[in-house]
């Protein structure tokens, strides 16, 4: 039976008789090519974990990596289920699984903001490992029950505004990073971006059709070794340090970590600060993956998804993993490149081996990070590019305002973590004399700040006000334009924290702001002369007023 669509049959029960393929050869690009992108948060995840919150090696490869591995083994699996009953429904051979895995903003959220301060206020890092099982309790709770409220969500929100803001954390969050590791390791980077650029962009095959991932990770470990021979030692690979990457080596289970997760509640009112707000991000951020999936024909029920990641999330938790699970951007990519349903599953068999034999410490210390690299700008490139592509052309306003709040928050943190480096504490960086004085050298950090909070939720907001009042649909722009003076007085925008005004006292002139955007296009519904049926058809819908 021929797999394209349409050439199915169904049974008498109505059900479709059409078996999909578990494996194609496009799998082989988008495993290697989404397996480095889950190799590479692993490799930084683990990191953060030995050299920031100095957590104990026994701890890290023993308990909180096999969590980990579990729940992100049954995340993608479940998704390449879900992918093969969407095939199976509809007769299509091109369905692809939606991505997922460790939520990498959020790692570092909850590694920054949680974590870190808990560990050094307790002097003991397994307090702060402790509070991080907490924090991904509630969240995980919050996930599942807005699960039910998402689809109507999507349903009011225009296409531009979830694509826009999607495109922005694409952009400043996932392109940025990899963009400048290559450049400060160009022989590697700007080599191996080229080797992805040539198959994914040109349509080049290599030679007995090895995947361009595979390609330039090989060619990146062969200039970062051959570097040694030289003795320029680039990549930041040694023999020494693969000797030390052995003494992890082991089989290590998931087991449950009920009583830690309880002894992180006496941190509960420092989580529920942050938990609720981003709680929300991670449902907005899966509502637009969702959707960005939907634009690349794949459409899959927002229920469900959101609901899986809440529940997965909850297992890892109870089972000693500090960090959520999400569905991840990238989906057009790995569809673009062949990936189907079986690059889904065999990730996850991956992600066991590397998490519960400890072979993560060995792919950190064999792989030159900076090999990988020019996959993350790739997968960057494509998101942001499919905002535009899939959206009317008129929308393209909308969606280059819904970037702007990721590119604030974006400076935000390399700001702050520059002035962290000079040592500058918390409080010397926020105070009004130094604001005042990096405003006089032209660096608005406080606009950085308050632009840039929330900004999943600021750049869907924006951009839905922009659309609706490029179609002329001012009610709708008005509440939007509500919705954003609600969110921001109560923290979900604009700040960090939940509260009045946001908890900040910096807020609640932006919630005021928003507030008379949204009388202001009331009264133009109500009152205006101008709607879209009386714009001339041949007038465009970008034009400027003649003077």
């Amino acid at each position: 039976m021929s797999t394209t669509a349409g050439t199915f049959s169904k049974d008498s029960a109505g059900k479709s008789d059409f078996k999909p393929a578990l494996w194609t050869p496009g799998d082989w690009n988008a495993f290697f090519g989404f397996g480095t992108n889950i190799l590479v948060n692993m490799l930084v995840l683990t990191g953060l974990l030995r050299f920031v919150l100095k957590m104990p090696d026994n701890i890290v490869f023993g308990r909180i990596l096999p969590a980990m591995g579990l729940m992100m083994c049954m995340s993608t699996m479940y998704y390449a289920w879900l992918a093969y009953k969407l095939a199976q429904k509809t007769g299509r051979s091109d369905v692809c699984a939606l991505p997922s895995g460790i939520s990498v903003p959020h790692m570092f959220i909850v590694t920054f903001v949680i974590m870190l301060p808990i560990s050094i206020t307790t002097g003991d890092p397994i307090k702060g490992w402790e509070a991080g099982l907490v924090w991904v309790f509630f969240q995980s709770f919050i996930l599942m029950i807005g699960g039910f409220i998402a689809p109507w969500i999507r349903k009011v929100t225009p296409r531009a505004a979830l694509l826009g803001t999607l495109a922005g954390v694409s952009i400043a969050f996932i392109a940025m990073r990899p963009a400048l590791e290559m450049f400060m390791t160009p022989v590697i980077g700007l080599t191996c971006f080229a080797i992805i650029m040539l198959s994914w962009f040109g349509g080049y095959k290599y030679p007995k059709g090895i995947p361009a991932g595979l390609v330039a990770i090989g060619v990146g470990m062969v200039i970062a070794w051959g570097s040694n021979l030289f003795g320029i030692g680039i990549g930041g690979v040694s023999v020494a340090g693969v000797k030390a990457a052995f003494t992890n080596f082991g089989f290590s289970v998931p087991i449950p970590a009920f009583d830690h997760v309880f002894s992180g509640f006496q941190f509960l009112g420092i989580i529920l600060v942050t938990a609720i707000p981003y709680g929300i991000y991670d449902l907005v951020e899966a509502m637009d993956n969702v959707e960005s999936a939907e634009a690349a024909g794949d459409e899959y029920p927002t229920t469900r998804v959101l609901t899986a990641d809440g529940v997965v999330s909850l297992i890892g938790c109870l089972m000693g993993n500090p960090f959520i699970n999400a569905v991840y951007i990238g989906h057009p990519g790995w569809k673009a490149m062949g990936g189907r349903i079986g690059y889904s599953a065999a990730t996850g068999l991956m992600v066991i081996v590397l998490s519960w034999f400890g072979v993560i410490s060995l792919m950190l210390a064999v792989i030159p990070v900076v090999a990988i690299s020019p996959i993350l700008l790739y997968i960057g490139m494509l998101i942001c590019a499919q905002a535009f592509e899939t959206t009317p052309r008129e929308h393209a306003p909308a969606i280059a305002l819904a970037l702007t709040p990721h590119l604030a928050a974006w400076a935000t943190v390399l700001l702050s973590g520059a002035l962290g480096a000079a040592g500058m504490n918390f409080g010397a960086i926020h105070s009004p004399e130094f604001i005042a004085k990096m405003g006089q050298n032209g660096v608005l950090f406080h606009g950085l700040e308050v632009m840039g909070g929330g900004s999943i939720l600021v750049g869907l907001v924006l951009g839905a006000i922009t659309v609706f009042v490029i179609e002329r649909k001012f009610l709708n722009a008005s509440a939007f334009a509500l919705a954003g003076a609600v969110l921001t007085y109560f923290g979900f925008m604009h700040g960090e924290a939940i509260g009045i005004g946001g908890g900040l006292g910096v807020t609640p002139g932006v919630a005021l702001a928003y507030a008379l955007v949204a009388a202001g296009l009331f009264a133009a519904d109500k009152f205006g002369a101008t709607s879209l049926s009386s714009v001339p058809q041949s007038e465009p819908p970008l034009a400027v007023p003649a003077e």
